[in-house]
């Protein structure tokens, strides 16, 4: 892969992202898809009712236009690729069903399952039989592969599904799921390049396009991703992580999605059990929030420590 294979994506998708924002905006806001701010969420948030989310179809638009110039010479992006489209579709019928049926809940839990369960299925279906991944992953922090054999496809849709709802409980501050996930794919390309793996264009894609989205998302946000770009992200992060060989390494480099749902998990197992709340709000961005953090600061806070564990997860790859 030449230089210019690495920085053309970036810059194509982020162009593309930054053009297409300033007319999706005023579109956004024009159908009336904007935020529905639930009451119970902390109430300085009530003043970011009605901005137009949905904005995660700028993000796929970006990564799927530039992936198409590249996906003749590298067919390796297209698991990864279905993957985020199939995850942002998921996300932006939930999406649709909030915004424009006005039910805040948009999906049912078991609607929004089931399409995850079935966009993981053709997932893990294609690399079984037309890659030669096999069922190992790399042990981080050494140069050994593990064959899970069986155990290598219920792990998959856990690991799958797992992380992109920890990217879609990411997504509840101005700019935080943009530029945690920005660090992660940035990651993914070095390592891609490292190892030859030809997936490159689809991550240089994806930081190219968030990058342009954070120009639009960054405190005071002028749109949302809404689920359609979390959910999407979460299927990017997870299937570049398969199809790197490598889907432990999420528990580093993406912690901060991790520690978003263990956070929501123990908020209400807690509840359930003991009556007491152990954080003032989960996720656990809003209890920081409701501890005196600025909504900036946890944003630059996460963002330092998922820059931070990036550069172990290159140490231990």
């Amino acid at each position: 892969m030449n230089r210019y294979d690495v920085i053309l994506p970036i810059l194509i998708s982020f162009g593309i992202s930054v053009v297409l924002s300033p007319i999706f905006i005023p579109f956004l806001k024009k159908l009336k898809f904007g935020q529905f701010i639930r009451e119970e969420g902390p109430e300085s948030h009530l003043k970011k009712s009605g901005t137009p989310t949905m904005g995660g179809l700028i993000i796929l638009f970006s990564i799927v236009i530039t992936s198409i110039f590249y996906i003749k010479d590298y067919p390796q992006i297209i698991p990864v690729l279905f993957a985020t489209l199939g995850f942002g579709i998921v996300g932006f019928l939930d999406d649709y069903i909030k915004v424009v049926m006005k039910r805040s809940l948009g999906l049912r839990a078991w609607q929004k399952m089931l399409g995850q369960f079935v966009v993981t299925g053709i997932f893990a279906y294609y690399i079984q039989a037309h890659t030669d991944l096999g069922t190992e992953m790399l042990i981080p922090f050494t140069d050994k592969y593990l064959d899970l054999g069986w155990v290598y496809y219920p792990l998959l849709f856990f690991v799958m599904l797992g992380t992109a709802n920890g990217a879609n409980f990411t997504d509840g501050l101005d700019g935080l799921a943009s530029s945690v996930t920005v660090l992660i794919a940035t990651f993914f390309t070095i390592v891609a390049i490292g190892l030859g793996s030809g997936v490159a264009p689809i991550t240089c894609a994806t930081v190219g396009s968030l990058l342009g989205f954070l120009v639009y998302n960054v405190y005071p946000a002028r749109v949302f991703m809404g689920d359609t770009g979390s959910l999407a992200l979460g299927g990017f992060v997870a299937s570049t992580a398969y199809v790197l060989k490598m889907p432990l390494i999420i528990l580093i480099v993406a912690f901060i999605y991790f520690a978003e749902v263990l956070s929501v998990i123990i908020q209400v197992t807690s509840f359930k059990l003991t009556g007491k709340r152990v954080f003032k709000m989960a996720p656990i961005h809003h209890h920081f929030e409701l501890s005196g953090w600025p909504e900036t600061k946890v944003v630059s806070i996460f963002a330092i420590v998922t820059a931070i564990l990036c550069f172990i997860g290159i140490l231990a790859v």
